[in-house]
């Protein structure tokens, strides 16, 4: 459990400044009771230096929310009528946060020092200023870049038509990063198959405008779940990353196809970080689904895609399901990889520990005071012990505070929200309650143990918070182990 703090402390985070007081093991942000939360995203929307929160709704019509740190009400956004067919696979045109399609994030993307809100948004959507947004096409669609302290429409950029005749309105998840707003879009034909559209936009003064945008055809690729946005070929352009290839960031063309190359098809699971501290780059690391020649998981050089290792399930195809990397194991060199198969040490690719004992691959998270990965699994947070191949609870469900919330909604087992917020470089976790009238932000205890700016500095790290998709864990740019 966590140890009380005995005094009122002033932290930061970047241009954030957040009062903890006295005697809390959480933070407790009040929000207007309303429908069920989904996501959480934390960024400065006012300018005062603190970080402010924006929530979604899964209602119908469905709404985003905005909060400053101390829970005062700043706008809501109604999504209106589009946003009423909440099918995760083929959503409305304004319909946002189904399935692994979010259509929301929060980032400054104008460089005034305040975050913006960026959305999806088509007929109907009526903005933070009270201004409803009119178009006689349902089907077609906007980016659009919301005032993040009124909600009001910045600027827009329709969004691609390219498919719209044959199968209708784009699904999109979001991320962002100094490079501009990435969008990975999807659609399904009649027939079951998928369009894939993906596309950079930049803003510049009041203008928002796309810069390239690839369609992927009968291009040999394939998608997952979640995207990463992180220069990985070293130009410093930040690239859009997939499960199976990686698009160029600086013009929009395939870097490299691991499907091609490798033989990567659809995985739930998987992972970009500098996972050893010895390799130049970043390496990747990521698990299959119903593999046909019976890949299981696999490691590679995030720069070119180059496998460095591959792990069969003896030519037979398996859903492998979920797989995480950290340094788990501080007495072996560069980060842990596992699935269901046992802890392996990456560099090395050598197993560690027997099928069995390997941690629940969900989310990492970066907890108490050592340099060590922990896990938040199911509303526990846990840490494995190498010495006896074992995972224990550093933190039981949900702090038992009885009016918790499970997770977030449709999830099972993820949070609102992850990451470091409070700036010790450790990273807090953002629940609801079951009114859904209250966020708790969970908090580590202690001291760490090495002396770290927040992660926020990061730019890797900051630009995966943007993404939600299915949620996964969150990396940095360095090496970040013992």
């Amino acid at each position: 459990m966590r140890k009380l703090i005995t005094k009122i402390q002033m932290l930061t985070i970047g241009a954030f400044l957040l009062t903890v007081t006295a005697a809390q093991a959480h933070l407790t942000i009040p929000i207007k009771a309303g429908g069920p939360i989904k996501f959480v995203w934390v960024g400065d929307l006012n300018g005062d230096g603190k970080p402010d929160y924006v929530l979604d709704r899964q209602t119908n019509p469905q709404t985003i929310e905005a909060y400053t740190n101390s829970g005062t009400f700043l706008w809501s956004v109604n999504f209106g009528p589009n946003s009423a067919n909440q099918d995760n696979i083929s959503p409305g045109s304004a319909t946002i946060d189904v399935g692994h399609n979010d259509g929301v994030t929060v980032y400054d993307v104008n460089g005034d020092g305040k975050a913006e809100v960026i959305i999806k948004f088509a007929n109907g959507t009526k903005f933070g200023n009270g201004v409803t947004f009119s178009n006689s096409d349902n089907n077609n669609q906007w980016i659009g870049v919301l005032n993040g302290s009124t909600g009001a429409l910045l600027a827009s950029c329709q969004m691609p038509t390219d498919y719209k005749s044959a199968a209708g309105p784009l699904a999109l998840r979001l991320g962002c990063g100094p490079s501009g707003i990435f969008g990975f879009m999807k659609n399904r034909n009649s027939d079951k198959s998928f369009n894939c559209v993906i596309c950079r936009w930049q803003m510049s003064g009041s203008s928002l405008t796309q810069t390239w945008k690839w369609k992927r055809g009968t291009t040999n690729v394939s998608d997952g779940h979640n995207s990463r946005i992180c220069d990985v070929n070293g130009d410093g352009v930040d690239d859009f990353c997939e499960i199976g290839f990686v698009i160029n960031g600086a013009n929009g063309t395939l870097l490299y196809s691991l499907t091609a190359t490798g033989g990567v098809v659809h995985g739930d699971r998987w992972h970009i970080a500098k996972m050893d501290s010895s390799r130049s780059g970043l390496q990747g690391y990521g698990i299959q689904q119903n593999n046909a020649s019976g890949l299981y998981d696999y490691y590679y050089d995030a720069r070119n895609g180059t496998m460095i290792w591959k792990h069969m399930n003896g030519g037979a195809t398996v859903d492998v399901g979920r797989g995480d990397t950290g340094d788990i194991d501080g007495s072996k060199p560069g980060y842990e990889t596992w699935a269901f198969d046992g802890v392996w040490n990456a560099k090395s690719n050598t197993r560690i520990s027997p099928a069995g004992t390997e941690p629940w691959p969900c989310q990492g998270l970066w907890w108490d005071t050592d340099d060590l990965r922990e896990s938040y699994n199911n509303g526990k947070i846990e840490k494995y012990d190498p010495s006896s191949t074992s995972t224990g609870r550093r933190v039981t469900r949900l702090y038992n505070i009885t009016d918790y919330a499970s997770d977030a909604v449709g999830s099972g087992t993820n949070p609102l929200f992850y990451g470091d917020i409070m700036g010790d470089w450790r990273e807090e976790v953002i629940l609801t309650n079951s009114s859904y009238n209250k966020l708790y932000i969970l908090q580590p205890s202690g001291t760490p143990a090495t002396n770290r700016a927040n992660l926020w500095n990061d730019r890797y790290y900051k630009n995966d918070l943007t993404v939600k998709g299915y949620m996964q864990t969150h990396h940095v740019s360095f090496y970040l182990g013992k």
